[in-house]
């Protein structure tokens, strides 16, 4: 015996919506907001030689150069000492600085 659709209808008349919005069964299901689903910095893992050593964050539409200037920039890069031979950006997903 189902016990949640009965709770939520319980409290959507205890708190007050069957009366300004009518029965919880007329009611129609509440609307995706495309805006709230996209992203305006995204995440990307740093790895030097391959080891996993932090995280980078960029704006969403950031394109390679602007990406590979942040990783050049990270302080995990430069507290090594060298300046990269090799940076490798996988769109969405890590940066790799080969050093």
């Amino acid at each position: 015996y189902p016990a949640c659709p009965h709770l939520a209808f319980q409290l959507w008349n205890e708190l007050g919506y069957g009366a300004c919005c009518g029965d919880l069964l007329d009611v129609a299901w509440p609307g995706v907001d495309e805006t709230a689903l996209q992203r305006d910095e995204i995440e990307l893992m740093l790895q030097i030689n391959g080891k996993l050593r932090g995280s980078l964050t960029v704006p969403a539409n950031a394109d390679k150069a602007t990406i590979e200037q942040a990783a050049a920039a990270h302080e995990q890069v430069t507290k090594q000492g060298s300046p990269p031979k090799k940076i490798i950006v996988v769109p969405g997903r890590l940066v790799n600085v080969v050093l």
